[in-house]
């Protein structure tokens, strides 16, 4: 492993460490046993994971199931995604074997496999031909495949990013949302449609800290008005005019016609602005769709889903998804293998479709679901559009100059968890009011000319 590859995975263990000394009673308390039985319970295979609502309807659904079926006992520990983070990397790093199973992405896939934390699936996938690991979408399938060919992890759920608007409220101002609409075009139409309805604003936008909540958005904008976090030579480029122009336009538009209380507003708070009428336009990801459209959902219907906004760029919507990782130290791979199966496969997506209502259905990840007329029935207002997404994304491209590494919404390197982090607070405080983004971005450029040098040298 290169030299600057051992640096950034110690850099990770280093502050999932800490931080898991904070989530260790959390997780705890978010455990939720197969069956009843205690954590780490005889013949059960233990599963760390995420607290999104795909997430805990796998839970709910995995002992009348799989668990009847298989014989296979399933203990859940589940966490928000910052605890669930942080505990997956001291476990899977220590290699003690704690957990069996563990959701990671298509950011952490990279440095676990090159660190030997991860079992290659390839040997399970040989076997097991009823998994079709081709019917999982190609940009999916390349980001959990390492620079070896092994196969590292399989997907739950895939995601893109695009624009969410209300049809209704377009139709009533006489607006036209186009089908791939340009950043300026967003911000004038955000500009007409803040007022529509008594205490709806323009638009959504993330605000919160987080290198998975305020930086994925930002960086795909950065991206698509032809700026990077830094060109080939690992040089910084937080403080060059595409980066500072991307910046200040998502802080203006956000400022200007985004939700109250936006420095504080995540992926959660924006999907219930949307659902409860505050928002005219959101930019997001893809897999909010399912919550939009569910049954109960107030705006069932009435919004509207186009590609991601662009500048300079043919496409600019991020590529995501929560997988199941195998920890090398498993001492129950087998039965860990036939959980990981089960959840990735085609017969969960029809078991949810049934249980749940096809438009719930985890998808963004395997061919065939695109092709399924029920779920198409059912998706009808966003499968489509999320296909395109997801198949036009670029993640070793995404720009309009070279990168050193992979990555759309993220940098592919271990520190950029640390680094996006505390370069989304100076911008988060920026949307506040407490800063210039010129202020922002010179403290940004510091930090990221350090993450730069490590690599240059």
């Amino acid at each position: 492993m290169p030299s600057h590859t051992r640096r950034g995975v110690r850099a990770l263990v280093a502050v999932a460490s800490a931080g898991a000394l904070i989530a260790a009673c959390a997780g705890c308390e978010g455990y939720v046993g197969a069956g009843g039985s205690s954590l780490f319970g005889g013949d059960a295979i233990n599963v760390l994971m995420v607290n999104n609502p795909q997430m805990t309807e796998l839970q709910r659904l995995t002992k009348r199931h799989f668990t009847e079926e298989t014989g296979i006992e399933v203990n859940f520990t589940v966490l928000p995604e910052n605890d669930v983070r942080d505990k997956i990397s001291q476990d899977f790093s220590n290699q003690a074997g704690q957990y069996d199973v563990a959701t990671i992405s298509n950011f952490e896939v990279p440095f676990f496999s090159d660190h030997g934390w991860l079992h290659d699936l390839g040997p399970y996938l040989a076997k097991d031909t009823s998994f079709d690991q081709r019917d999982i979408l190609a940009p999916v399938r390349q980001s959990l495949t390492a620079d070896d060919g092994k196969v590292y992890a399989e997907p739950f759920y895939g995601e893109s990013s695009f624009l969410m608007y209300r049809k209704d409220v377009f139709a009533e101002r006489g607006l036209t949302m186009p089908a791939e609409p340009t950043w300026q075009q967003v911000a004038a139409l955000a500009a007409k449609t803040d007022g529509a309805r008594p205490g709806m604003k323009g638009i959504c936008l993330r605000g919160l800290p987080g290198w998975g909540e305020l930086t994925a958005p930002l960086t795909t904008v950065v991206n698509t008005f032809g700026g990077t976090w830094f060109n080939a030579d690992w040089q910084a480029q937080l403080t060059e005019p595409e980066f500072v122009k991307a910046t200040e336009f998502y802080v203006d538009l956000v400022r200007k016609h985004g939700q109250s209380g936006a420095a504080q507003s995540g992926y959660a708070e924006c999907l219930n602005n949307m659902t409860q009428g505050k928002s005219a336009m959101w930019y997001d990801a893809t897999a909010a769709a399912g919550s939009l459209e569910a049954a109960k959902s107030p705006v069932k219907g009435k919004v509207g889903y186009v590609k991601a906004p662009v500048v300079k760029t043919p496409s600019a919507g991020w590529l995501y998804t929560w997988a199941w990782g195998l920890q090398k130290a498993s001492k129950k791979p087998d039965d860990a293998w036939r959980f990981i199966s089960w959840a990735s496969s085609k017969e969960y997506e029809a078991l949810v479709g049934r249980e749940s209502g096809w438009a719930n259905v985890p998808a963004g990840k395997r061919a065939s679901t695109y092709a399924r007329p029920e779920y198409r029935a059912a998706a009808t207002a966003f499968a489509d559009i999320t296909h395109r997404s997801i198949s036009a994304t670029r993640p070793r491209d995404p720009g309009v100059q070279p990168r050193p590494v992979a990555g759309i919404q993220f940098v592919g390197i271990p520190e950029f968890t640390d680094l996006g982090t505390k370069v989304s607070q100076e911008i988060s405080a920026a949307i506040a009011g407490r800063q210039s983004v010129s202020d922002a971005l010179r403290s940004s450029q510091k930090m990221a000319e350090q993450v730069g040098k490590e690599y240059q040298d």
